[in-house]
């Protein structure tokens, strides 16, 4: 099955040789977002809140380049550097997924690229 790469100029170039997103079959399978401001490059300031933001507009702009939206999602993964921050991100994922909520693992790890603290992955339809 040929697989189709997607990106977008929304959000930072990737940092390693992958594509931001690959269809295959019906399914959209995102890369891991990190907090990337868009214009730099950079990490963005502010905690891990302020990063779960920027990710999830990452993710937005991802999604939209394949005609896709948050509605489409049915799987994400987390992965926290700090499981204390579980709370803070959740606060910051409700407010983009709607009833029923996709499935979703969080897994606490020791580092993540650029030093994040927080890495969002998702698969669409």
């Amino acid at each position: 099955m040929p697989r189709e790469a997607y990106t977008s100029d929304r959000i930072a170039p990737p940092v390693g040789p992958f594509s931001p997103a690959v269809r295959a079959g019906e399914l959209l399978y995102l890369s891991g977002q990190v907090a990337q401001d868009p214009a730099t490059g950079k990490l963005v300031e502010g905690g891990v809140e302020a990063q779960a933001l920027q990710i999830f507009q990452n993710v937005a702009a991802v999604l939209a380049s394949a005609g896709k939206d948050f509605e489409d999602v049915v799987r994400v993964g987390v992965f926290l550097r700090d499981m204390a921050d579980f709370k803070a991100v959740n606060a910051v994922y409700e407010r983009h997924f709607a009833r029923p909520y996709p499935a979703r693992t969080v897994i606490g790890v020791a580092s993540l690229p650029l030093g994040a603290a927080i890495e969002i992955e998702v698969i669409a339809r």
